[in-house]
């Protein structure tokens, strides 16, 4: 196992330990990396506010522990399977919007997202032909934009 991985998770659980959490993090090397999965009590308090927080720890171990991990590779965090039911839902978005662009010819643009959920949709319609995906808007406010492509 990587060693990265090991810090990561025991980096994780020193925080959960100080905040007086029940929480445990147990890693599981996987292809796209480290994986975290998180299980205990207060699972809850990580997926409030749609999982703002799970996010930010997660954003915190790749900044401190992702870099040495090879390029392709990052850690991931997870809690109660948040992130495959997420990627679910975002995959019915995507095949609502792309529906939607389709049929109203109106280019679909989505809330606000984080760069994950972003890309779970850019790769969701990457296949379609008829249509074009792209990040627009700043930071915090960025969001995804689905239109026609015009035709040859």
């Amino acid at each position: 196992m990587n060693e990265a991985c090991m810090q990561a998770q025991d980096f994780l659980n020193a925080i959960f330990d100080g905040a007086k959490l029940e929480l445990r993090a147990q890693v599981d090397t996987q292809e796209s990396g480290c994986f975290l999965n998180i299980e205990g009590a207060d699972a809850s308090l990580l997926l409030s506010e749609g999982g703002e927080l799970l996010e930010a720890l997660q954003h915190i171990l790749n900044q401190a522990f992702g870099r040495v991990l090879p390029r392709e590779e990052r850690i991931i965090c997870d809690v109660e399977n948040f992130r495959a039911t997420r990627e679910a839902e975002l995959r019915a978005m995507a095949r609502h919007a792309a529906d939607r662009v389709r049929t109203t010819g109106i280019p679909f643009t989505f809330g606000p997202m984080n760069p994950n959920e972003r890309r779970v949709i850019h790769m969701a319609l990457a296949t379609e032909e008829d249509l074009h995906t792209e990040s627009v808007g700043e930071g915090n406010a960025r969001r995804l934009k689905v239109t026609r492509k015009p035709s040859p």
